[in-house]
C-alpha cells in the first residue's frame, strides 16, 4: 500500500479501498477532467477498467470559447483549447472549430505595435491541432465574423463577434447511436462533371440513417465554384435530410483519410454528415426581408414549432457578412439574442460568411414529409441567415 508503518494505518485502509472497490473508485473517477482520467488509467488494471466504465458515459458534447484576443503570437482560440483541454470532461472524437480568418491567418496590421502580428493559418492551424488526441477527426474552418456562446453555461448569451479575435471549438465525444463523419470535395479542374459515387464513400449515399449534412464552401470566388456548390447540393437536396452552412474564407484542417493535398486555387465543398435514428433537426431560413426583432422573431417561432427536444441540442447559425448590425440599422447581436429569447437553453455557434445554404425544413423520429411536387427547395442564398437545430438524441 501506500502506508508507512503503524501511524499511517488510516493511509493504508485508504489504499486498500482505492485499489480494490471498483465503486468508490469509479465515484472519484468520476471527477477527474479526461486528460487526468486517461492519465490515472495507467495505475492498474482496476482503474483502467473503471476510466474506461467513466468515460463511455462521457457523451454530452462540449465546446471551447474565444471571444478576446489571446497573447500575440498565438491565436486566442489554440490559447483557449490549451487551457480548457485540462478541464474538459469529454475525450473529442470529431471536432468542428471555426475561427475569425482576419487574425487566425495574420493579415492585420497593428499600427499601435511597431510590427505587424504575422500569422500564418498552418502553422495555427498544427498548433491547434497538436493539442486534440491524434485519432480526432478535426475540420477547420475560417471565416469573415464569428458567432459563439461563452464557455461555462448552455443558457449563456450567444455574441455575434463581426470584426476581432475570435472563435469556438466544437468537441464531439463518441456519442451511441450517433455517426459523424467529414468529407472533403474538390472541384476536378480536368473533370467537369462531378462523379457521384465519392458521395458513397462519404456516407452521404445509399445511407438510410443520414440525418444532417453540414456544408461548407470554399474559394466560392473561383470561376465554376458555384456550378460546382450546386452539383453537391443537388443531389442532397432530399426532404429526409437537414442542409445547413454557408460559404466560408478558406479552410485551414481536415484531418480525415480523404485530405489529398489540394491545388491552392482549388474550390470545393468541406462538411460533416450526422447519422443516426436518435438525431432530430429543423432549419429555418430569415430572408432579406426579416429586418427587425418582429419578423426575426417570427423565424425563431416557426424553428420553436419543429418541436425539437432541447436538451443535448446545439444551434448553429450562418448569417451573410451583409447583415449583422448593418442590416438591423445599428442594433447587435439581433439574431443571436433572439434565437436565445426562445430556445434558452440551446448553446448557439457559427459564423457570418459568403453566402448560406439552407431551408425551412424538419426532421424528426415521428415525422415524414412526402415530396407533393417535384420542385426541390431552393437552398443557396445571399443576405440571409440561416439557424439549424441538432439534437444528438436523448442522454442518460
Amino acid at each position: 500500500g501506500w502506508g508507512g508503518g503503524g501511524a499511517m494505518e488510516s493511509v493504508t485502509k485508504g489504499g486498500y479501498v482505492l485499489a480494490n472497490l471498483a465503486e468508490v473508485v469509479e465515484r472519484v473517477l468520476g471527477f477527474l477532467p479526461t486528460k487526468a482520467l486517461l492519465r490515472a488509467a495507467c495505475v492498474c488494471r482496476l482503474w483502467r477498467e473503471c476510466a474506461r466504465r467513466t468515460l463511455r458515459t462521457r457523451q454530452r458534447i462540449a465546446w471551447v470559447s474565444a471571444l478576446e484576443p489571446g497573447p500575440a503570437e498565438n491565436h486566442a482560440l489554440v490559447c483557449a483549447l490549451a487551457r480548457e483541454l485540462e478541464k474538459v470532461h469529454v475525450l473529442p472524437q470529431t471536432v468542428l472549430y471555426i475561427a475569425d480568418a482576419e487574425t487566425f491567418s495574420g493579415h492585420e496590421e497593428c499600427h499601435e505595435q511597431k510590427k505587424a502580428r504575422k500569422r500564418n493559418s498552418k502553422e495555427t492551424a498544427l498548433a491547434l491541432e497538436k493539442l486534440l488526441p491524434k485519432r480526432c477527426q478535426v475540420l477547420g474552418l475560417v471565416t469573415p465574423g464569428i458567432v459563439v456562446t461563452p464557455m461555462g453555461s448552455s443558457s449563456n448569451q450567444p455574441q455575434e463577434i463581426e470584426e476581432g479575435e475570435a472563435g469556438f471549438a466544437l468537441l464531439f465525444p463518441k456519442i451511441d447511436g450517433v455517426k459523424i463523419d467529414t468529407f472533403h470535395f474538390s472541384k476536378d479542374v480536368k473533370n467537369r462533371v462531378f462523379d457521384e459515387s465519392k458521395f458513397a464513400e462519404a456516407g452521404l449515399k445509399n445511407n438510410p440513417d443520414l440525418r444532417v449534412v453540414l456544408l461548407f464552401g470554399y474559394n466560392s470566388w473561383k470561376t465554376g465554384a458555384t456550378r460546382f456548390l450546386h452539383q453537391i447540393v443537388n443531389p442532397l437536396n432530399e426532404k429526409s435530410i437537414i442542409l445547413a452552412g454557408g460559404q466560408v474564407e478558406s479552410f485551414t484542417s481536415l484531418t480525415s483519410k480523404s485530405n489529398h493535398a489540394q491545388p491552392g486555387d482549388a474550390c470545393g465543398v468541406v462538411g460533416l454528415a450526422f447519422s443516426g435514428p436518435q438525431i432530430q433537426s429543423a432549419t429555418v431560413l430569415l430572408d432579406q426581408d426579416v429586418a427587425d426583432e418582429r419578423t426575426a422573431e417570427a423565424a425563431m417561432q416557426r424553428l420553436k414549432a419543429a418541436n425539437i427536444p432541447e436538451h443535448n441540442t446545439i444551434g448553429f447559425m450562418f448569417a451573410c457578412v451583409g447583415r449583422g448590425y448593418r442590416h438591423y440599422k445599428t442594433k447587435r447581436n439581433m439574431e443571436a439574442d433572439a434565437f436565445r429569447k426562445f430556445f434558452p437553453n440551446v448553446p448557439l455557434f457559427g459564423f457570418f460568411g459568403h453566402g448560406e445554404i439552407g431551408c425551412d425544413r424538419i426532421v424528426t423520429g415521428n415525422f415524414v414529409l412526402r415530396e407533393c411536387n417535384d420542385i426541390k427547395d431552393d437552398l443557396l442564398h445571399g443576405y440571409t441567415t440561416v439557424m439549424t437545430l441538432i439534437h444528438l438524441g436523448s442522454t442518460k
